[in-house]
Order: structure tokens, then sequence, then C-alpha cells
């Protein structure tokens, strides 16, 4: 299967809301996910298992030490503390967030993805440096609850 095929699946299945898509047959076997990294890989070999599909929101490790939560990158993607580079952060350590509150954006397959806070309380770290890459799972922030 060539680039071009490749690219224009992929913007069907965007067109059609289609998050995943499986196709194998006796050439190879191909998995797509969007808003994670494609695979190919021939049929003799086993096929890597892909993290599945997740919204655009984050997920909660367990309390660190402090009794802080870590808010985790729910993608593969590129941080960005602000919405544009002229723009001021979203939020600094120190400041009181509310749940719901946007605390960053993670840029996946050129998408803006907006992580919300999922708990009320103060941020008490930013783990990563603004325009850095960011693996699925990884803490972002750590917030003090309320």
């Amino acid at each position: 299967m060539d680039l071009e095929k490749i690219e224009a699946l992929l913007k069907l299945l965007s067109d059609n809301d289609v998050h995943a898509f499986h196709f194998k047959d006796s050439e190879m076997e191909l998995d797509l996910q969007l808003g994670a990294p494609a695979v190919v890989a021939p049929v003799s070999a086993p096929a890597p298992a892909l993290a599945p599909s997740t919204p655009a929101t984050p997920t909660e490790a367990e309390p660190v030490d402090d009794g802080s939560v870590a808010v985790e990158s729910p993608m593969v993607g590129t941080f960005y503390r602000a919405p544009s580079p002229d723009a001021p952060p979203y939020v600094e350590v120190g400041a009181t967030v509310k749940a719901g509150q946007v605390l960053c954006i993670v840029e996946a397959m050129k998408l803006m993805n907006e992580i919300e806070c999922e708990v009320a309380g103060v941020v008490t770290e930013i783990c990563v440096e603004n325009a850095q890459p960011v693996q699925f799972g990884q803490s972002l922030f750590k917030i003090r609850p309320a």
C-alpha cells in the first residue's frame, strides 16, 4: 500500500468520524488509529499493540507522595502551555484551578486537543516544557486537590 492510499484512507476515516481501522491480507497488516501512530507490519511478524483510542481529556494517576494528583497526557503529541505563541499560558505553578478548566493543549496529527483539569485544586508542578513532545500517560501537571 503506498502513501497516497494511506493518506486517502486517513481522510476517509476522519471525514466519517471513525477512530480506528484494521486491515489484514496475505501481504500486510495495517492498524490505523486517529490520535495514535499508524503501524504497518508484515503478516509474518506479530502486529504491535496500539494504545486504545482515548478522548481528549486527561487520565489521572495515583496521588503522588505529597497528595498531588498527576494530570497525564491522553495521547502522543506536542505539549503547548498557551493557545498561541503570543498568548499567556493557561496556568502557572501556584494557580488555583477548577474541574473542567483548560490546562494546556496537546497537538496530535495537526489537531489541537484541549486538556482539562479533572479536579479542583492548586497547580504544584508543570512537568513538561512548552512545545516538547509528550507520550501517552506522561505526567503534564501535578495538582494538589483543594
